[in-house]
């Protein structure tokens, strides 16, 4: 669950003219999806009226303008306080300037990454509470407005146990901590109630200790307030009132005197139990806040102040201590957090080993030996070693022209940063130095520099006080703030980080460095603050983020790395660094010398342009043979990846200017990737080994008829590409149909110098007859499309080089040439279009191996398993191998492939208990469910989300190898109950592959089955075809039909929906495989299963004609033992 936001809300100080590049913040956050997954319709970043208008006043202002907006868009014309009755608006305060990091505590980035998020980015502390707040905190809260500042890091339990029962007024949010930390921070005092009495703000110790509970710890002011509708209208209303008008831009703009207001001390304590309204009015510093308070106490003093202590949760104030901030980046976040810390986040390091245990690196790039201590931080550098920085350290903002001057200083406990800063239109960069222990107040008799007193710092370099503060300058107004350390310009030379160095050993060349220093303009970090030029930051880190995101790219692709590119490739597009990102593929493509990297580079560039279309332009799966790439795919064809890369680069700057052309682009470029795809699965054609036998005679039919299979466990690990860079193993199961083996081929040769090809699917008196006639090798042309007639068989005879093509030669004279005769091929196939039982792969291997022994050749089962992959990645389907070995080799078996080129598929029988193939046809049925699905348009979007390398594909093809290894050794076993785990297992890992393979319908039939199944699952790629079960008891079939035929299912259909019984005909469905011809006539949309179909195993366990069946034809032929003479009826074995 996640709270859904009306309005979202960002303040900062105005001042800075930060808020531009604060509004396309939050923007690129909505794009991520980092907003929830319904961001809200408003989203601002909204400047203070007021350079010091404090929290109280910029939240009234925020909230006025976010009611002006909703008010707007609800077609108002006046600010209306309605609009706030049903909306959820979260307010998000940037607060004050933060010594260590230039664009505030809100946007200081953690060491910490997010692999799950759809767009990889930096994750700040802003973005950490975004996440706290929506996904935790603020869910099943009533409409109201939070309020949330930005300055603590903050860590929330998953169910933070807030109960809103009955809820009325305003709550606040409090952390336990330990009454030393409360010395410094503010703490509630409660009743038992749990309403607010008062807030203590470094109180004594025994008003602390007032607040403890039975635990000893107290309850932290963290931030967090939550305004009922009621309570928030109320607020607004004030914005009219003065003197607080003056905390709204309508004030400034009406010429209002400025006035500072606390959040917490000047709004929220008006409402505590404890407080009278003599002592909170005269509270105030001044007559204006008095007044203001006089006003908040009348309009919310009504509503009770409730307060929520969440156990479990942590905050730690982010305070101006740099040994705080270097502590905070350096420790792991509580069990409770929802961020996990690492060493090295978001970078790049050529030598990660250089980097101690307890360091941290964020959005670097560090190049070379760079080490790094423990205890110290460097976050958005580039740096180039050697460097040795020690402990303490916290470096941040350092580009590559900054190393020499680092080298050979000692860094040791001190903090080094670089600033973007703009004197009105001039910008520059300036480096600020200061020790870890310095205190940024404290009066310089009291203070350190460098992490020295002060008077050893003046000895040491020769500075004098005069050269720091005016002799006006108070005494105890001369501190490390208003010091003018920092160079900013110089008349002569040219400045660099080398002039601020030099404070840190000022050895040879002292007195040189100290007129250089002195002559140059120097400001103090309290004049530096308000020029420092926020929009410059965020951008030179974005550029950063994108400069080691480019290095990622190559490690992860050349490494074969299976880390997900996608969530940077989406960010490189909404934050407008695609060019970057293409420019790094293409040189990875170009210059990889692996096809099977150059693939990945290619799916990579397509998903990048897929995410250009924005979700516009149409489906991402389509055609991808338009002429214009033609050249570009040509190249890839012949080997040359290199020029085949630059011709589609070339092209693809004429498709990026809508996202039509933007999606057919993406297509494209799979259609590229496929192609080198295709040439590492052909590399399989190593073990397609074919022998030389007898040419049958003129006339003579070569007949071969093949069981379906069952995938038990493990496919998709089969499919090219995951087979051979993962490693894939699938348990399958050859089956016959009603004693039959539905699918065969046979072939013979005739006179006529042609190829004439006859395709049959189903059963007389439903045959559909397909016949082609080819002539002329154009006719062959159309062989890699696969919804072209005859397609496969074209493909066949290519693969097993009966044919040569392309060539030179003419058809008729090849065939004569090298046959003296044409050839008549015979297709069939008893099963339903789609069915998942592998048809077309093993109607594939029936023809080679019928087409192989009719040209007068021989190939083992081993070879045809490797011949059917080439053919299928010739005909474009690019599927994989369980289908051929499932329907190609005897009973029960499980394949195995390594994660290597060549693929090579190795296959081992699985032995089973004696008996147990008798049980396991018992219990098993096949249900078919009346819904087709190409298995192809199922494999596209396997392929793209396996190039991808999204974490959940990786980590469940993990699991389906492993699953497919215990379902065999259940097999071995006979442990019914272990394979229906098994089964269930593997049908949910099938639709974490391939969502949406689960139509509607078969969930619910799925589910109507699970009280009386041990497992089920969809066969093959699903999406539809048969259902597989298996039955708790034996022989079930009617029992499953009277289950099925009085089940009430409801179907979406194209005008609407309806409900109905289903299966009201499974009496009269013959079981014989005459009745095959029921399948393939059209299904009606809500019929959702046909037939319940009883499947007998096939567990013959010696012979090749135990996969491959040879049928006796009349005729005299004596020479291949594989086929036969006369007209026996029986089957002759090698």
């Amino acid at each position: 669950m996640a709270a859904e936001w009306s309005a979202l809300l960002l303040t900062c100080r105005r001042g800075q003219g930060a808020v531009s590049a604060l509004q396309r913040e939050l923007e690129v956050r909505r794009l991520r999806g980092a907003l929830g997954p319904r961001p809200p319709a408003l989203l601002l970043a909204v400047e203070d009226p007021w350079a010091r208008l404090g929290s109280g006043g910029a939240t009234l202002n925020a909230l006025l303008v976010a009611a002006e907006h909703l008010s707007a868009r609800a077609g108002c014309t006046v600010v209306t306080a309605d609009v706030l009755r049903d909306a959820r608006i979260l307010i998000l305060h940037m607060g004050r300037d933060f010594s260590f990091d230039d664009c505030g505590r809100a946007f200081t980035c953690l060491p910490a990454e997010e692999p799950g998020a759809p767009a990889e980015a930096l994750v700040c502390n802003l973005d950490s509470l975004l996440g706290t707040m929506t996904h935790r905190l603020c869910v099943g809260s009533p409409p109201g407005v939070w309020v949330c500042s930005t300055d603590m890091l903050l860590t929330v339990p998953s169910a933070p146990g807030i109960s809103w029962d009955g809820f009325q007024g305003v709550r606040v949010i409090a952390v336990p901590g330990s009454p030393v930390y409360a010395r410094n921070h503010g703490v509630y005092l409660t009743d038992e109630q749990g309403l607010v009495r008062d807030i203590i703000y470094k109180g004594t110790e025994a008003q602390i200790q007032q607040c403890a509970g039975p635990d000893g710890t107290v309850p932290l002011v963290c931030g967090i307030v939550f305004f009922s509708s009621d309570a928030a209208e109320q607020l607004l209303a004030t914005h009219v009132i003065p003197p607080l008008d003056a905390c709204t831009y309508m004030g400034l703009d009406s010429g209002a005197p400025p006035i500072q207001l606390s959040l917490f001390f000047d709004i929220v304590l008006s409402m505590a139990g404890g407080m009278t309204e003599e002592d909170f009015v005269k509270g105030g510093s001044d007559a204006s806040v008095r007044s203001a308070r006089s006003v908040l106490w009348t309009a919310l003093r009504g509503f009770p102040l409730s307060m929520a202590c969440i156990p479990d949760a942590s905050y730690d104030y982010m305070t101006t201590s740099a040994s705080d901030h270097i502590r905070s980046l350096t420790l792991l976040p509580g069990s409770a957090s929802h961020l996990r810390f690492c060493k090295t986040a978001h970078s790049h390091v050529d030598q990660p080993c250089l980097l101690e245990d307890g360091s941290s690196v964020t959005n670097c790039l560090l190049e070379g030996a760079v080490g790094l201590a423990a205890g110290s931080v460097i976050q958005h550098c580039h740096l180039q070693g050697p460097l040795e920085i020690g402990p303490g350290c916290l470096l941040s903002g350092l580009d590559a022209d900054s190393s020499p001057a680092l080298r050979g200083c000692p860094l040791c406990d001190i903090v080094l940063q670089g600033h973007h800063v703009r004197l009105r239109d001039l910008p520059c960069r300036v480096f600020t130095l200061t020790g870890r222990l310095d205190d940024w107040q404290s009066p310089v008799e009291e203070a350190t520099y460098l992490n020295v007193p002060w008077p050893e710092f003046f000895q040491r370099t020769g500075i004098r006080e005069g050269d720091l503060w005016d002799a006006e300058t108070p005494r105890r107004s001369r501190c490390l703030l208003s010091a003018r350390l920092f160079p900013v310009l110089h008349a002569c030379q040219a400045l660099g980080l080398q002039d601020v160095l030099w404070l840190l050993a000022p050895a040879g060349g002292a007195g040189e460095r100290l007129a250089r220093w002195r002559t140059a303009w120097r400001m103090s970090w309290q004049e530096l603050l308000p020029c420092l030029d926020t929009a410059a930051e965020l951008g030179t880190r974005q550029a950063l983020f994108f400069l080691q995101g480019q290095r990622k790219v190559r490690r992860v692709l050349l490494g074969h790395q299976d880390s997900s590119l996608l969530p940077l490739a989406r960010s490189a597009v909404h934050e407008g660094y695609h060019e970057a990102v293409l420019g790094t593929l293409d040189e990875v493509a170009s210059t990889a010398g692996d096809a099977g990297v150059a693939a990945r580079a290619l799916a990579c560039i397509a998903e990048v342009l897929g995410c250009m279309a924005r979700g516009e332009g149409g489906l991402r799966s389509g055609p991808a043979a338009n002429r214009e790439w033609a050249s570009a795919f040509g190249c890839l064809e012949r080997g040359d990846i290199a020029s085949g890369v630059r011709e589609l680069a070339a092209e693809r700057q004429k498709w990026m200017s809508r996202p039509a052309l933007l999606v057919r682009a993406a297509r494209h470029y799979e259609g590229a990737e496929q192609i080198l795809v295709r040439q590492a699965v052909m590399s399989s054609c190593q073990f397609v080994t074919v022998g030389q036998s007898e040419l049958p005679p003129l006339g003579h039919w070569v007949q071969v008829a093949c069981p379906a299979r069952l995938d038990l466990s493990g496919g998709w690990s089969d499919t090219p590409p995951i087979t051979y860079e993962h490693g894939g193993a699938v348990v399958d199961v050859a089956v016959l149909v009603d004693g039959c083996r539905p699918i065969g081929a046979r072939v013979r040769r005739i006179p006529t110098p042609e190829l004439r090809l006859v395709s049959l699917s189903g059963a007389p008196p439903s045959q559909a007859v397909t016949e082609l006639v080819c002539q002329e090798l154009e006719h062959l042309q159309d062989y890699c499309q696969p919804h072209a007639p005859g397609a496969l068989l074209k493909a066949a005879f290519i693969c097993t080089q009966v044919v040569q093509f392309p060539s030179q030669k003419p058809l008729r004279v090849q065939l004569m040439e090298s046959f003296g005769s044409g050839f008549e091929v015979h297709t069939w196939s008893k099963l339903p279009h789609g069915s998942g039982l592998g048809t077309s792969s093993i109607l594939a291997g029936a023809v080679m191996a019928s087409l192989y022994r009719a040209a007068g050749k021989a190939a083992s089962t081993e070879s045809l398993i490797h011949a059917v992959l080439h053919l299928e990645q010739r005909l474009t389907t690019g599927g994989g191998w369980q289908d051929q070995v499932g329907g190609l080799v005897p009973g029960i078996k499980i394949g195995r492939s390594k994660a290597q080129l060549p693929l090579r598929v190795e296959v081992e029988p699985i032995p089973v208990p004696d008996g147990f193939t008798q049980t396991l046809s018992d219990h098993l049925l096949l249900v078919y469910t009346g819904k087709t699905r190409l298995a192809r348009n199922l494999l596209q979007d396997v392929v793209r989300n396996w190039y991808a390398r999204l974490p959940s594909i990786v980590q469940n093809t993990d699991a389906l190898v492993s699953n497919a290894e215990e379902c065999a050794q259940a097999l071995r076993q006979g442990d019914l109950p272990l394979i229906g785990k098994c089964l269930d297992r593997y049908w949910q890992q099938k639709k974490v592959m391939a969502p949406g393979c689960e139509p509607l319908a078969v969930g619910h039939m799925m589910d109507t089955l699970r009280p009386h199944v041990h497992g089920q699952c969809l066969a093959g790629a699903g999406g539809g075809g048969f259902l597989y079960v298996l039955t708790k008891a034996p022989r079930q079939r009617e029992a499953l039909q009277q289950i099925l035929a009085g089940t009430e299912v409801r179907c979406e259909l194209p005008g609407g929906s309806l409900s109905r019984a289903v299966c009201r005909s499974f009496m009269g469905w013959a079981t014989s495989a005459s009745t095959a011809s029921r399948w393939t006539q059209a299904v009606s949309p809500w019929r959702l299963w046909d037939v319940i179909r009883r499947m007998v195993l096939t567990l013959e366990r010696t012979g090749l004609c135990e996969g491959l069946q040879p049928w006796p034809v009349p005729g005299r032929y004596t020479g291949n033992p594989h086929c036969f003479k006369g007209s026996s009826s029986r089957c002759l074995r090698s």
